[in-house]
């Protein structure tokens, strides 16, 4: 099969990392814990989710097109370097700067920093350091790239693709959906919250990109008939208003607490499982985009905001606590514009000479499989090719992508 782009999943990562960082600032500037537009503001964590789909779409799909007859599977030391390359510098980077530029809370010493550098802080009870509490979920994300090699081989093994083993393992990874939400509840009802940042409680998001992945190959090379899925895929803007609506929903204590508050059991079962569907409703519409879709959201803009959303993820905390030190400003103050509209520039552009001058350099240095491109998300200047077929389901299939290390 020949290479296939997903350009418009660069917009939606950029999305991503712009929810995160907007729920940051209205945290950190109290707006996200009361007012008007607390609820909306607490629950753009959804960005988290979206990463999530995104990476078990992308990473899954080379073992399903291997699955379906074409090149051996992705060798696993290989996979696991590449992964290293693209998350560990940004990562090992942003901790030091951490360590030298954010005040350090009590408890915080350079036994806390090893352990983000390391990615093995959420299996710690310990105070978290300061601009990188966000680094929970890049965490989580590095349990899943561990564990994928092992579950993607369990789940093409033992038999060919045919129809019925393909709507199998579609039942199959729709009961993970349901591991998080039970997950979430139960370690809400033990009183073990840490136990909250570990990959059960998120696995269901990585399902759904999985499911995608999947559906996609197996209805583009005919195992799977039409269906519903079909209709929905040409009508993006409904399905991205059920998830705007879903999200109104979650914007209420229905889903818990807008504080750090522990939710009770059922509302994080609630929360848990309406992420899962508002993420599958974000994504699913980018995976198979219409012409329309993939030139607003995988155009040339779109594509430089996905390249350098890994590094606004992992920076942006580090830079809003120097605005806030700029300013003047402590936590809970309010100030959410005045916060918002520095952190974001000056994150986009430290992001940008962090991926040009750095991340880029050491990926095309680092990376001797070159089957895998050296953005994040597996896209070159060729991306818009997705966007001029008419039949989404005559497209060539995709050569294994790379997707961000964002959690």
């Amino acid at each position: 099969m020949r290479r296939m782009r997903f350009p418009a999943l660069d917009g939606l990562r950029a999305f991503g990392a712009l929810a995160v960082l907007t729920t940051h600032v209205g945290f950190q500037s109290g707006d996200a814990l009361q007012g008007p537009f607390a609820g909306l503001l607490s629950r753009l964590d959804i960005g988290v989710a979206i990463f999530f789909v995104i990476s078990g779409f992308l990473l899954y799909r080379p073992y399903v097109v291997a699955w379906f007859g074409e090149p051996e599977p992705p060798l696993t030391l290989p996979y696991l370097r590449n992964r290293a390359l693209r998350i560990l510098p940004a990562l090992w980077v942003t901790v030091i700067l951490a360590a030298l530029l954010v005040p350090r809370p009590d408890g915080v010493n350079w036994v806390t920093y090893l352990r983000h550098a390391t990615l093995t802080q959420i299996y710690v009870d310990s105070p978290a350091a300061g601009g990188l509490t966000q680094m929970w979920s890049l965490a989580t994300e590095g349990a899943f790239y561990l564990l994928l090699p092992f579950l993607a081989r369990l789940l093409i093994s033992y038999e060919r693709p045919t129809r019925q083993a393909v709507r199998r393992r579609l039942v199959v990874l729709t009961c993970f959906t349901l591991l998080g939400p039970v997950w979430m509840a139960a370690i809400n009802a033990t009183g073990h919250p840490i136990a909250g940042l570990w990959l059960p409680g998120h696995l269901g998001w990585f399902a759904v990109g999985m499911g995608f992945a999947l559906w996609q190959v197996a209805r583009s090379s005919g195992r799977l008939g039409s269906s519903a899925l079909d209709t929905l895929a040409t009508i993006p803007g409904t399905i991205w208003a059920v998830a705007a609506v879903l999200l109104l929903i979650a914007a209420t204590p229905i889903a818990g607490p807008f504080n750090l508050d522990s939710p009770s059991p059922g509302q994080a079962f609630v929360k848990n499982l309406l992420y899962t569907v508002i993420a599958a409703c974000v994504v699913f519409p980018a995976i198979m985009p219409s012409p329309r879709t993939a030139k607003i959201l995988g155009g040339r803009i779109g594509h430089v905001a996905g390249d350098i959303s890994y590094g606004v993820f992992c920076y942006h905390l580090i830079v809003l606590s120097l605005v806030e030190q700029l300013f003047g400003f402590g936590p809970f103050e309010g100030h959410f514009a005045l916060l918002f509209w520095p952190t974001l520039v000056v994150s986009v552009g430290v992001a940008a000479a962090s991926y040009y001058l750095m991340e880029r350099p050491i990926m095309r240095l680092g990376r001797r499989d070159r089957s895998y491109d050296v953005s994040p998300v597996g896209l070159d200047n060729t991306a818009n090719a997705t966007a001029s077929s008419t039949d989404p389901w005559t497209t060539p299939d995709v050569s294994p992508a790379s997707p961000s290390g964002q959690g």
